[in-house]
């Protein structure tokens, strides 16, 4: 008497094509959700630094002030 069940072979190489493309899918998305985070970081450090360096520059602090602030705003970073 021979049953007729499928066996894990019946997923054939089509299939398994098709999850490893599905994973590779998730994984670019995980990535793609964390680069644009770290990105923002990094531009906001330099808007910060550019900002302090207009106020030294426009006389609103003074040199002491402005190397304190950009070391403060380095360490941030860290």
């Amino acid at each position: 008497m021979m049953y007729d069940y499928p066996s894990p072979m019946f997923m054939g190489s089509g299939s398994v094509l098709f999850v490893l493309l599905l994973l590779l899918a998730i994984a670019a998305l995980g990535v793609l959700a964390v680069w644009p985070v770290h990105r923002r970081r990094d531009q906001g450090q330099e808007r910060a630094e550019q900002i302090l360096a207009d106020r030294f520059a426009g006389g609103q602090i003074d040199a002491e002030e402005y190397e304190q602030s950009l070391r403060m705003l380095r360490n941030a970073r860290h």
